[in-house]
């Protein structure tokens, strides 16, 4: 496999981890605290969240197939994305997991 699909996934669980932290604490402001200018906060980085899950869900699901998980694995790794925090603790195990098995671009490229 690519180092470039894990490259990628990565990238996308902490844009996605990130933006459902920032999510969560918008909606925390607007319900919760009655904070002035958290509805248009929310409102932009819900859309934001959104479209990039999108892009997360195709990335991840891309890692999965070629990692060849099974598909419990597969649906854990692409539901991580919406518990806030939960895309940085399996980015990190499944970084982990994948380390030995991924190679360099331009060496797999040459094979």
């Amino acid at each position: 496999m690519k180092k470039s699909v894990l490259t990628r996934y990565r990238t996308m669980a902490y844009v996605t981890g990130v933006l459902l932290i920032l999510l969560t604490l918008g909606m925390v402001g607007k319900y919760a605290l009655d904070i002035d200018g958290a509805d248009s906060f929310t409102k932009v980085v819900g859309i934001a969240h959104g479209w990039l899950y999108i892009v997360y869900l195709v990335f991840a699901f891309d890692l999965g197939s070629k990692a060849k998980w099974p598909v419990g694995k597969q649906l854990w790794v692409l539901i991580a994305g919406t518990i806030p925090t939960a895309a940085f603790f399996v980015e990190r195990k499944v970084t982990q997991e994948l380390a030995g098995r991924v190679g360099d671009d331009a060496a797999l490229a040459k094979a």
